[in-house]
């Protein structure tokens, strides 16, 4: 298998753009054989610190070039990289540079955490090599590339193995579907220890030999400045970006024209705010769904051709999406059930875990733990998280249900609904809801629109109107935080 991404590979398309702008951020802009010269450059410096094949590099670093260069030079000596998020604790960096076995830590300071492993500064790093020129290793498809860590919300966070034949099935298939070419540029927004941002938005568009225009933390008061200076044609984003944009200013009318399309996905969002955000700013929103597991995507909505808003679109070429009961039969179009994927961008397993692994692929199927349905033509619904499931007096709530219910109410931006345990019905349904600039929405009126639209059983026992709703680091709403205190506002 040729890995079409990696700059130095013969066969990929990116030796022919090597005079191309590829890739920059606010303090540089490198062409592809820039690029390439400095990961050589840094692969060299890794060497030098006994970095080699197998060995994984830890990179605890904000989104910037540098971060891309150091994991690319590890690929290109053969070893792995498992990107930290750069605000993580001293703790929590250090379980996961522990957990991955890392042999060493690029970071973006002297107090910076490393885990006790040795450490090179961002500042440090090299961008011109010193010595003569050497030969990449010889990449086999079957070779760990990442090492991305789950976000934990069920646990100790897991860190999911990549190989790289994940890796290019998922960068061709992206390129694929979303019909990419030298000409395409993406606006990377998205964070980069988070495997979206790095198969949608950096390794797709890199293959074809476009452009990839990192700007660092989503600002809602700077992005559309980046858009209309940088003139990207698409980027990838979660629900709470476009919730944040759809609650800009009335008088803010951005230039978007450049936008071929955008990209909606990690996390669950209502029909509502897809339908608000296209028509106030004239882009085509495309809605994906998929799991760190599965290298990110499995199914998404076409660019050109039938989006059904509300679904998460059909299966991604060369993989299957399937429906199973509780039984692990399959089950026909229309009724809810485990959403269950197959096909060549499904994990290797989790890192030293093989019971967990073992739960989670079963015949090689990957269990995704989301509850949905396939209608006749193969497009997927998801309809929530088996593990958000409420039993309310033994009847079974899917709190996206009542969560659709909610966002439908003209002035409300977000709604998340969680269990609270109740000593008559072991748990009542309670929710939480962020509305728009200006709204004076009260609880009473959503209580009662719930009623209107929702049997008793599954209207809320209280709804709290909030400023906002508590975020993960990748942007998705923090249940599990609502949870350990469904009674208390969120700060």
């Amino acid at each position: 298998m040729e890995l079409r991404y990696l700059p130095w590979n013969p066969a990929s398309p990116l030796r022919g753009r090597r005079e191309h702008v590829g890739l920059r951020d606010d303090r540089v802009e490198l062409t592809y054989a820039q690029f390439d010269a400095r990961v050589e450059a840094f692969a060299e410096q890794l060497a030098e610190h006994d970095f080699g094949r197998g060995d994984v590099l830890a990179i605890v670093l904000p989104n910037r070039v540098e971060l891309l260069v150091a994991m690319f030079a590890a690929w290109r000596l053969g070893g792995a990289a498992t990107p930290v998020n750069p605000v993580f604790t001293a703790d929590e960096a250090r379980y996961q540079i522990t957990d991955a076995g890392a042999a060493l830590v690029v970071n973006s300071g002297p107090h910076a955490p490393t885990g006790g492993r040795p450490a090179v500064h961002v500042d440090d790093m090299r961008t011109a090599r010193r010595g003569s020129s050497r030969p990449p290793a010889e990449l086999s498809a079957d070779d760990l590339a990442l090492l991305i860590y789950t976000s934990g919300s069920t646990g100790r966070p897991k860190g999911v193995m990549l190989d790289h034949r994940h890796a290019e099935a998922m960068s061709a298939t992206m390129a694929q579907h979303l019909a990419l070419t030298g000409d395409d540029h993406c606006l990377l927004v998205l964070p980069l220890f988070h495997v979206n941002a790095i198969m949608v938005s950096v390794l797709a568009p890199m293959r074809c030999g476009g452009q990839v225009s990192i700007v660092g933390r989503f600002s809602a008061d700077t992005f559309f400045d980046h858009v209309e200076r940088l003139r990207p044609t698409y980027f990838s984003a979660v629900p709470t970006i476009y919730a944040v944009l759809a609650a800009l200013p009335g008088d803010v009318r951005p230039d978007t024209s450049s936008l071929r399309f955008v990209i909606c996905g990690a996390a669950p969002v209502s029909r509502e705010l897809l339908v608000r955000s296209q028509e106030r700013y004239g882009f085509v929103i495309v809605e994906g769904y998929g799991l760190t597991e599965g290298t990110c995507a499995s199914a998404c909505n076409p660019v050109d051709g039938v989006r059904k808003i509300g679904t998460v679109g059909p299966a991604l070429p060369g993989q299957e999406i399937a429906v199973v009961g509780p039984d692990g039969a399959f089950l026909p179009p229309g009724e809810d059930g485990e959403v269950v994927i197959s096909g060549p961008t499904v994990m290797r397993g989790y890192l030293n875990r093989p019971e967990a692994t073992a739960d989670t692929i079963v015949d090689g199927w990957l269990h995704t733990g989301d509850v949905g349905h396939l209608d006749e033509d193969g497009y997927l619904t998801i309809v929530d998280r088996l593990k958000d499931m409420i039993i309310r007096g033994g009847e079974n709530l899917y709190p996206k249900e009542i969560e659709n219910v909610l966002t439908a109410v003209d002035e409300v931006l977000e709604a998340a609904v969680v269990g609270r345990p109740d000593e008559v019905y072991g748990e009542v349904p309670t929710a939480y809801v962020s509305v728009y600039p200006g709204s004076a929405l009260t609880e009473a009126e959503l209580l009662e629109h719930c009623r209107r639209h929702l049997t008793r059983v599954k209207v809320p026992e209280r709804i709290y109107v909030v400023d906002a709703l508590p975020k993960n680091p990748v942007g998705k709403i923090d249940k599990p935080a609502l949870r350990r205190n469904p009674d208390t506002q969120p700060a």
